[in-house]
Protein backbone atom coordinates (compact mmCIF):
# COMPACT_ATOMS: atom_id res chain seq x y z
CA UNK A 1 0.00 0.00 0.00
CA UNK A 2 1.46 3.70 -1.04
CA UNK A 3 1.19 5.86 1.87
CA UNK A 4 1.64 9.39 2.07
CA UNK A 5 4.94 9.59 3.50
CA UNK A 6 5.88 7.22 0.27
CA UNK A 7 4.74 9.83 -2.26
CA UNK A 8 6.87 12.55 -0.61
CA UNK A 9 9.45 13.55 -2.92
CA UNK A 10 11.41 16.31 -0.54
CA UNK A 11 12.56 15.21 2.42
CA UNK A 12 12.90 18.09 5.07
CA UNK A 13 15.97 18.47 6.85
CA UNK A 14 17.34 15.27 4.90
CA UNK A 15 15.14 13.35 7.48
CA UNK A 16 13.45 9.97 5.99
CA UNK A 17 9.86 10.49 5.49
CA UNK A 18 7.67 9.01 8.41
CA UNK A 19 6.82 5.55 8.21
CA UNK A 20 2.82 5.63 8.22
CA UNK A 21 0.36 3.53 6.57
CA UNK A 22 -2.94 4.55 5.62
CA UNK A 23 -6.26 3.21 4.74
CA UNK A 24 -6.28 4.16 1.28
CA UNK A 25 -9.67 5.63 0.99
CA UNK A 26 -8.38 8.33 3.84
CA UNK A 27 -6.94 10.47 1.08
CA UNK A 28 -10.60 11.33 -0.97
CA UNK A 29 -12.75 10.78 2.48
CA UNK A 30 -11.75 9.31 5.78
CA UNK A 31 -14.69 6.66 7.24
CA UNK A 32 -16.23 7.07 10.69
CA UNK A 33 -16.96 3.30 10.17
CA UNK A 34 -13.35 2.07 11.38
CA UNK A 35 -11.55 2.26 14.28
CA UNK A 36 -8.40 3.60 13.02
CA UNK A 37 -6.88 5.07 9.88
CA UNK A 38 -3.93 3.67 9.44
CA UNK A 39 -0.46 3.23 11.84
CA UNK A 40 2.14 5.30 12.58
CA UNK A 41 5.70 4.01 13.71
CA UNK A 42 8.14 7.14 14.82
CA UNK A 43 11.70 6.71 14.80
CA UNK A 44 12.09 8.13 18.42
CA UNK A 45 10.57 9.49 21.13
CA UNK A 46 11.42 12.71 21.03
CA UNK A 47 8.12 14.30 19.58
CA UNK A 48 9.60 17.70 18.26
CA UNK A 49 11.69 15.34 15.42
CA UNK A 50 8.60 13.00 15.05
CA UNK A 51 5.09 15.03 15.29
CA UNK A 52 6.66 18.13 12.47
CA UNK A 53 7.77 14.95 9.98
CA UNK A 54 4.33 13.27 10.41
CA UNK A 55 2.30 16.54 10.48
CA UNK A 56 3.50 17.67 6.99
CA UNK A 57 2.92 13.66 5.60
CA UNK A 58 -0.60 14.10 7.05
CA UNK A 59 -1.08 17.38 5.52
CA UNK A 60 0.63 16.43 2.29
CA UNK A 61 -2.87 15.50 0.48
CA UNK A 62 -5.98 17.20 2.61
CA UNK A 63 -6.87 19.64 4.99
CA UNK A 64 -4.01 20.84 7.50
CA UNK A 65 -3.79 19.41 11.17
CA UNK A 66 -4.39 22.13 13.75
CA UNK A 67 -4.62 19.77 16.75
CA UNK A 68 -3.13 16.51 18.05
CA UNK A 69 -4.22 14.64 21.16
CA UNK A 70 -2.43 11.84 22.12
CA UNK A 71 -1.12 10.52 25.45
CA UNK A 72 2.13 11.90 27.36
CA UNK A 73 3.57 7.86 27.99
CA UNK A 74 6.26 6.90 26.21
CA UNK A 75 7.22 10.01 24.94
CA UNK A 76 10.48 12.24 25.85
CA UNK A 77 8.29 15.79 26.75
CA UNK A 78 4.94 16.79 26.05
CA UNK A 79 5.21 20.38 24.33
CA UNK A 80 2.27 22.40 23.47
CA UNK A 81 3.94 23.68 20.50
CA UNK A 82 5.73 22.21 17.78
CA UNK A 83 7.47 24.39 14.81
CA UNK A 84 5.45 22.77 11.77
CA UNK A 85 4.22 24.48 8.78
CA UNK A 86 0.55 26.36 10.29
CA UNK A 87 -0.31 26.17 13.99
CA UNK A 88 -0.73 23.01 15.25
CA UNK A 89 -1.73 22.81 18.92
CA UNK A 90 -0.61 19.42 20.74
CA UNK A 91 -2.87 18.02 23.34
CA UNK A 92 -1.35 15.85 25.77
CA UNK A 93 -4.12 14.19 27.28
CA UNK A 94 -3.07 11.38 30.49
CA UNK A 95 -5.93 9.55 29.87
CA UNK A 96 -5.10 9.16 25.88
CA UNK A 97 -3.85 5.74 25.46
CA UNK A 98 -0.12 5.60 25.04
CA UNK A 99 -0.89 3.54 21.52
CA UNK A 100 -3.01 6.15 19.72
CA UNK A 101 -3.10 9.65 18.06
CA UNK A 102 -5.85 11.87 16.99
CA UNK A 103 -5.20 14.74 14.62
CA UNK A 104 -7.79 17.25 13.64
CA UNK A 105 -8.36 18.76 10.37
CA UNK A 106 -9.13 22.32 9.71
CA UNK A 107 -12.41 20.87 7.67
CA UNK A 108 -13.07 18.87 10.67
CA UNK A 109 -11.96 15.67 9.49
CA UNK A 110 -10.21 13.59 12.29
CA UNK A 111 -7.19 11.16 11.59
CA UNK A 112 -7.48 7.76 14.13
CA UNK A 113 -3.93 6.39 14.48
CA UNK A 114 -1.96 3.47 15.88
CA UNK A 115 0.85 4.80 17.61
CA UNK A 116 4.01 1.92 17.15
CA UNK A 117 6.80 2.08 19.68
CA UNK A 118 10.13 3.24 18.29
CA UNK A 119 11.78 -0.35 19.70
CA UNK A 120 9.02 -2.55 18.41
CA UNK A 121 10.42 -5.22 16.15
CA UNK A 122 10.16 -4.20 12.59
CA UNK A 123 8.12 -7.18 11.27
CA UNK A 124 5.72 -6.44 14.32
CA UNK A 125 5.75 -2.83 13.24
CA UNK A 126 4.64 -3.45 9.79
CA UNK A 127 2.13 -5.56 10.57
CA UNK A 128 0.22 -3.41 13.00
CA UNK A 129 0.39 -0.40 11.37
CA UNK A 130 -0.87 -2.10 8.27
CA UNK A 131 -3.72 -4.35 10.60
CA UNK A 132 -4.34 -0.47 12.07
CA UNK A 133 -4.89 0.45 8.14
CA UNK A 134 -7.24 -2.09 6.94
CA UNK A 135 -10.76 -0.66 6.55
CA UNK A 136 -12.02 -4.17 8.30
CA UNK A 137 -10.42 -4.17 11.49
CA UNK A 138 -12.19 -4.30 14.35
CA UNK A 139 -8.93 -4.01 16.58
CA UNK A 140 -9.08 -1.44 19.30
CA UNK A 141 -5.45 0.49 19.37
CA UNK A 142 -4.02 -0.82 22.58
CA UNK A 143 -4.68 -4.10 21.29
CA UNK A 144 -3.36 -3.99 17.78
CA UNK A 145 0.18 -5.16 19.09
CA UNK A 146 -0.73 -7.90 21.62
CA UNK A 147 -2.46 -8.85 18.83
CA UNK A 148 -0.24 -8.83 15.78
CA UNK A 149 2.70 -10.46 18.02
CA UNK A 150 0.19 -13.68 19.04
CA UNK A 151 -0.58 -14.22 15.29
CA UNK A 152 3.22 -14.51 14.64
CA UNK A 153 4.66 -17.77 14.27
CA UNK A 154 6.41 -18.76 17.40
CA UNK A 155 9.23 -20.74 17.00
CA UNK A 156 9.39 -24.71 17.06
CA UNK A 157 11.43 -26.40 19.63
CA UNK A 158 13.23 -29.25 17.52
CA UNK A 159 13.86 -31.98 19.91
CA UNK A 160 17.33 -34.27 18.72
CA UNK A 161 16.70 -38.10 18.29
CA UNK A 162 18.73 -40.30 20.02
CA UNK A 163 20.35 -43.49 17.55
CA UNK A 164 17.20 -46.16 17.59
CA UNK A 165 14.51 -43.82 18.86
CA UNK A 166 13.14 -42.96 15.23
CA UNK A 167 11.93 -46.77 14.79
CA UNK A 168 10.26 -46.76 18.39
CA UNK A 169 12.71 -48.42 20.29
CA UNK A 170 16.15 -48.31 22.14
CA UNK A 171 19.18 -48.77 20.68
Amino acid sequence: MTTAAERTTAIPNGRPPPRLDLQPNLQSTPSRGTLLDGGWWPRSTDPTIELPQLMRALNQDRSPVRRVLLGPAGWDSHPLRIPVAGPVRFVWYAAQPAGLLFALRSNGDRVDLLVVPPDTDPATARAAMALAAQPANTIHAPDILTTVIAREPQPTETVEEKPGEAEGGRP
